[in-house]
């Protein structure tokens, strides 16, 4: 099955509507779209290549479900915005990286370690937690999509650069998004330098890559959140990546 899936043009309907009922971000598109979404994943599941790490146990159906969740930020821009890579590694849970850090006083680098639910590596692969996924399809609306971040990231280096302003779509000024995104992160962080309560994630106050990031997670999973805290970045994500999924019915 693995083998037919893979190698196959269109997605089995059998299996497109399991993963629909697994995945309600994706149940949640119009007929439209979600058409959109099938021919997508099907282009994801024949041009990437997918390895179990650690143990992780991967299926057609998980398969198909990474690749639903990749392909949304891309509904709108295409495939073509997924370029440049060419693996999904999945681990069962939480996997531990050793990076290189400089200290920005001394400039002496030293080995880290972390411990991550998601990598995205420049020119490289997309590291993912099954376990973190899991929960995201569980809880689609509680502000977080694992897969999502990283595919935001990889949007992110397109232009050479992982700085929080991925290659836009014409349509979308550089110029107005560097504004608008800057604002936004400076005010997150006087937030919470100033004790302040925001629906956005701390974690995107690290960086304006990963305010991108997690801003690109609210966008798809707590649209009117984003919009509250942030309406021109929302705007503006909504023009990169088209209108956020309908929330699902009570």
């Amino acid at each position: 099955m693995r083998a037919r899936l893979t190698s196959a043009r269109e997605i089995p309907d059998s299996i497109w509507r399991d993963a629909l009922a697994a995945a309600p971000l994706s149940a949640a598109l119009d007929a439209a779209r979600q058409a959109r979404l099938r021919t997508l994943c099907a282009q994801f599941l024949a041009h990437k290549r997918f390895s179990a790490e650690a143990g992780a146990q991967l299926d057609d159906l998980r398969c198909l479900l990474i690749a639903q969740q990749a392909c949304l930020p891309v509904l709108k821009l295409g495939f073509a915005a997924l370029h440049g890579w060419r693996e999904v590694i999945v681990y069962p849970g939480e996997f531990r990286v050793r990076h290189p850090h400089q200290d920005r006083s001394t400039g002496v680098i030293t080995e880290q370690d972390e411990t991550l639910i998601g990598e995205a590596w420049a020119r490289g692969p997309v590291v993912l937690s099954w376990a973190s996924i899991s929960h995201d399809l569980a809880h689609p609306h509680d502000g977080f999509n694992v897969v999502v971040h990283e595919i935001a990231h990889k949007l992110d280096q397109l232009d050479g650069a992982m700085d929080g302003v991925p290659a836009l779509p014409a349509g979308l000024s550089r110029h107005v998004w560097m504004d608008v995104f800057q604002r936004a992160f400076d005010q997150l962080q006087r937030q919470l330098d100033n004790g302040q309560h925001s629906p956005i994630n701390a974690y995107a106050a690290t960086n304006p890559e990963e305010y991108f990031a997690v801003t690109s997670e609210m966008h798809f999973s707590q649209p009117a959140q984003l919009a509250q805290a942030a309406p021109e970045v929302a705007r503006l994500l909504t023009g990169l990546y088209g209108a956020p999924p309908l929330p699902l019915a009570d």
